[in-house]
């Protein structure tokens, strides 16, 4: 593959994934559990656990960009943060996702563990 092709090929890709945004409302993104996510109003999420209720607001602080608008009108980008400005989620479940297994096995010396783990997480719904 020329390296026009793999271009056009991410360009066509980051354009499927923003199309899922409707063009006229607010987008941001926020870092939450070391990760940072690209919400918009109404969209709903899963999240790290988080240190609140089923039905309480959460207010995230860590604001890395807000836009009014997704076609990339008045953007606003932080460093690393941006003063003042907040996103606002309802917290809608608190659970446990599917149990992933690790094995750990070593041939010839008879050595082999199993675990299981099942991460915490918060599902939310941005306002």
């Amino acid at each position: 593959m020329t390296f026009l092709t793999i271009y056009y090929i991410i360009r066509s890709i980051i354009a499927i994934k923003l199309s899922n945004y409707l063009p006229n409302r607010m987008i941001a993104v926020i870092e939450t559990g070391g990760k940072q996510y690209l919400i918009q109003p109404g969209q709903t999420l899963k999240l790290e656990k988080l240190p609140a209720q089923v039905g309480d607001s959460y207010i995230f602080d860590k604001v890395l960009l807000k836009a009014e608008k997704a076609d990339g009108s008045d953007v606003k980008i932080g460093t690393p943060y941006l003063d003042g400005e907040t996103v606002e989620v309802t917290v809608e479940k608190q659970g446990r996702a599917r149990k992933v297994t690790v094995i750990k096995f070593k041939r010839k010396v008879r050595y082999s563990k199993k675990r299981g783990h099942r991460q915490q997480f918060t599902q939310v719904k941005v306002k």
